[in-house]
Order: structure tokens, then sequence, then C-alpha cells
């Protein structure tokens, strides 16, 4: 077992929420100076974690519990008929599992991601700094899945590997091709990496059950939340997620 017991962890004032709009959160870092590696990332990762940049941190809001940890069971997952349909309807698209480093043509498909799908967050407007430093990191050595069509970036999904599956770090796409459902084939196409490595789970970040954003992960069943300190596998019509 990875020992964590030397790390130390900072809060942030309370700052506005990115998922529920009107509240306000308090989020807990990883010392930044702390000595990272695959082994921590992952025991990290299994307390709730997530990666932003070269940055660990988990909400910790005194007055609110509502960022929930969700993670696949990527070894029992079965695509349904909708996931099947997505399958076919991309198989035109070729999959190439590269190293994620800045690039112009990357930025230029996130730019046009957050413009045409998220004005309305915290990450508009777009620039280098922010998807460098968003997404990128120094010791995690992060994969980017990129799908393409007839040589065309149509998409990419920043992927990290953990020990015991893999962490799905962020997903930008075309918006030019609503039919495809290109984010629901990126975790399509993490889940199959995961199956073909043996690798259990398949980590989605946080579910918010008053986020309409977040309801998408519902769909990907088995799957488990961590509640108090353990995780618990839920349906998709659990009462957990009413």
């Amino acid at each position: 077992m990875t020992d964590l017991s030397e790390l130390r962890f900072f809060a942030t004032p309370p700052h506005p929420c990115s998922y529920l709009s009107g509240e306000k959160a308090t989020t807990v870092f990883l010392d930044p100076a702390a000595a990272l590696n695959q082994d921590r990332y992952s025991a990290l990762s299994r307390l709730g974690f997530r990666r932003s940049g070269p940055h660990l941190y988990r909400p910790h809001c005194a007055q609110c519990s509502a960022c929930i940890p969700l993670r696949v069971c990527a070894t029992l997952f079965q695509p349904r008929r909708r996931h099947r349909r997505l399958l076919r309807e991309n198989a035109d698209l070729e999959l190439r599992d590269v190293p994620a480093r800045p690039s112009e043509e990357h930025y230029a498909l996130y730019a046009r991601y957050i413009n045409a799908r998220h004005r309305d967050g915290d990450m508009y407007p777009p620039s280098r700094e922010q998807f460098e430093t968003f997404l990128l990191s120094h010791w995690a050595a992060p994969h980017c899945l990129e799908f393409r069509l007839n040589g065309t970036l149509l998409g990419a999904a920043v992927t990290d590997r953990l020990d015991d599956g893999l962490a799905a770090v962020y997903t930008y796409f075309s918006p030019d091709f609503p039919g495809r459902g290109l984010g629901t084939f990126a975790i399509l196409s993490q889940l199959a990496w995961c199956h073909r490595e043996g690798l259990p789970y398949l980590y989605l970040g946080y579910w918010v059950r008053r986020s309409p954003k977040m309801r998408y992960k519902q769909a990907f069943q088995p799957c488990e939340l961590r509640l108090g300190e353990r995780w618990v596998r839920v349906g998709e019509r659990d009462p957990a997620y009413s």
C-alpha cells in the first residue's frame, strides 16, 4: 500500500463553484512541492482526487458534498444499443494513442470546442496558456487518444494511466459533427482501452446530482460512487442518483 502520511494538503478560500451556479466551493490541493509518481497518483485517485495540469485536487466544501467521485467498472461494462450505434457510426475514425503535447492543431480544436460548448463556463474564453496548464503535466506523462477522419483531427481525449485503470482528464472535439456523439465515443474508446489491458476502472471525475451536464456519466454501467470513505457500486436507477 502506498504511504501517503507524509503528504501535505492546502485548502483554498471559498470561490465560485464550477458546477452549481450561485454556490461557493472550497478545494483541497496536494502540496505542489510533493514528489509524485503513478503509485501516489493512483492512491490519491482512489481517494477521490483529480489532476489539473501538474496539480492534484479534491472538492472539500464545508456545507456541501455534491461532488461525488465516479468510476466505471470497465471490465464489466457492456455497450448498450445506443452505444453500439455510435460505435458503428464512428467506425470510419482512426484512433491514435500519442503522448499529450502542445500543438497548434490541438489548441485550435480545443478553442473551437470551448467557444461552441462552454461559453458559460470558467474555461471561457480559451487561451493557449490555459490549454497547456490545464491538460499537461511534467510528471503524469498523459496520453492523448486522437480521433481522426481522413487525417483531420476531430477529437482528443487526454487520458492518464493509473495502476488500477485510466483517468479521463478531459475530452474536446469538433462541434461540427453533433450526430457522431464524440464525447460518448471518447468514453467508449477509453473503456475499450481498459478492457484490452485488463484495467478494472475508468475514472470519470465528479458526478453532481444537480448538474444536468453530469448526467451522461450515469449511462456507463456498472459504475461506483465514492460515498463517504468507500466506493459503492450503483445502478442507473439506484436511489443514489435520485
